[in-house]
């Protein structure tokens, strides 16, 4: 009997040790099986691969764990639809221009990695080579099934579909132009992952006017509150995966964000609901330490050209690989808007204190702003205080803001979204695919 007793402590220490899990910040469900890199700074929900190319050799190390490049890059590309009129620039691309960026990704020397890739990279869990990027495909317009995919296999190419659920054909905003269920099977089967982009692909901050739409009624535009909202939130976050899952049989860990526009209370729900990832699309080179819930895309459209070019230039050229940057939380910025802020005018004055940052290089510091670029913002050595006052009015509902600045001889970044809420910018209204 003494012995039996003696024995409970160990046990019980083998099943703590047992239920550790490595989280995306610090809370999501715990992985099919255990990360092979528990030293990974940053560590996410070890979800289970899923199909994908090749990439890189994992490099052996003590103890059978994998050694990863830290010093990867990897840029993610967002497109829409692939027509040859163009009537909405905004969210089309024609195939010759399409294919074209594809090539060029090859003759640049630019791997294309599918997203589970760089998400077991993340985890620590598997190589990448120097210079990567994946590409995505939001909504779910036929055009990607039948144009984009065909093109994609040419290359060999892996791919990333991103879906809102009610524009599906069939559903109560897919129209003609949807990509079907059974489309959505053929890529599923032949290794295409998909992923969710929530139901009605709306602004999912509370306090928004919001489209509700629902089998046999009329469209109504309505601004939500309190439980009411809760309750719609829920279903475009983790309604949208639980359908996709069941309808198609697969595991969502990604999390596209519509418009770029959510708060820490989305990110929140994301995260409860099993998410690995969010993505956004303000786009910038992502690295080893690149906060999961706020990963930019680089949204490709007609009316943008160069920003395809833009992105390749902004990746490292190096074979090497870029110096690793370390990530400082805005919220130890005190920054201007905060992140997750909702401002009242498309002019604001951006802030932040970087005083935490170390002993800053005053040369080096430098602020970007989505749909600016770098601006001359004014830094003050004295209070460790960068500021800019915007002057040319933003145009999206959403805003990102990444600051930068060398410690030490190392590269310290930050960055953070807030809102903008003024006549100019106008609620996008969800309408079907005809």
């Amino acid at each position: 009997m003494l012995n039996r007793f003696a024995v409970l402590p160990l046990v019980f220490l083998l099943t703590l040790s047992a239920c550790k899990k490595l989280s995306f910040a610090s809370s999501a469900q715990a992985a099919n099986s255990p990360s092979p890199a528990a030293s990974v700074a940053k560590a996410t929900v070890a979800a289970s691969p899923k199909t994908a190319a090749p990439v890189a050799t994992n490099l052996p190390a003590k103890g059978g764990r994998t050694v990863v490049d830290q010093t990867a890059q990897v840029i993610i590309f967002c497109y829409h639809r692939l027509v040859d009129k163009i009537r909405y620039p905004g969210t089309e691309i024609r195939p010759a221009d399409f294919e074209a960026q594809m090539k060029g990704l090859k003759d640049r020397g630019i791997t294309v990695i599918g997203m589970q890739d760089f998400l077991a990279w993340r985890r620590g869990e598997k190589n990448i080579p120097p210079r990567c990027a994946v590409v995505t495909f939001d909504d779910g317009w036929k055009s990607q099934y039948e144009v984009a995919w065909p093109i994609m296999k040419k290359f060999g190419y892996p791919l990333t579909m991103f879906i809102y659920t009610e524009g599906v054909r069939g559903r109560l905003l897919g129209g003609g132009e949807a990509i079907t269920w059974e489309q959505l099977e053929d890529m599923r089967d032949n290794g295409v992952d998909i992923e969710a982009h929530t139901a009605t692909h709306q602004d999912l901050r509370e306090g928004h006017m919001v489209t509700l739409v629902a089998p046999g009624a009329k469209k109504t535009r309505k601004k939500l509150t309190g439980p009411e909202y809760e309750q719609w939130l829920q279903n475009e976050v983790v309604g949208c995966k639980q359908l996709l899952e069941q309808r198609l049989a697969i595991k969502v860990n990604c999390f596209a964000v519509p418009f770029g526009s959510y708060n820490e209370h989305v990110k929140e729900i994301a995260r409860n609901a099993g998410y690995e990832a969010m993505f956004t699309v303000y786009g910038q080179p992502l690295t080893f330490t690149s906060p999961l819930d706020s990963l930019g895309r680089y949204a490709i459209e007609a009316n943008k050209p160069k920003v395809f070019e833009d992105a390749m230039k902004m990746i490292a050229t190096s074979a090497g690989g870029a110096s690793a940057v370390a990530e400082v939380g805005a919220a130890s910025l005190s920054t201007q808007p905060a992140d997750g802020e909702t401002v009242r005018t498309a002019l604001p004055l951006i802030k932040a204190n970087i005083s935490g940052m170390g002993q800053i290089d005053p040369g080096s510091v430098q602020m970007r702003v989505s749909g600016l670029g770098v601006v001359p913002a004014a830094y003050d050595a004295k209070t460790g205080t960068v500021a800019y006052q915007v002057t040319q009015k933003l145009r999206e509902k959403s805003c990102t803001v990444i600051l930068s600045a060398k410690s030490e001889g190392k590269k310290v970044e930050a960055h953070w979204t807030f809102g903008i809420e003024e006549g100019g910018a106008s609620a996008v209204t969800p309408t079907p695919k005809k």
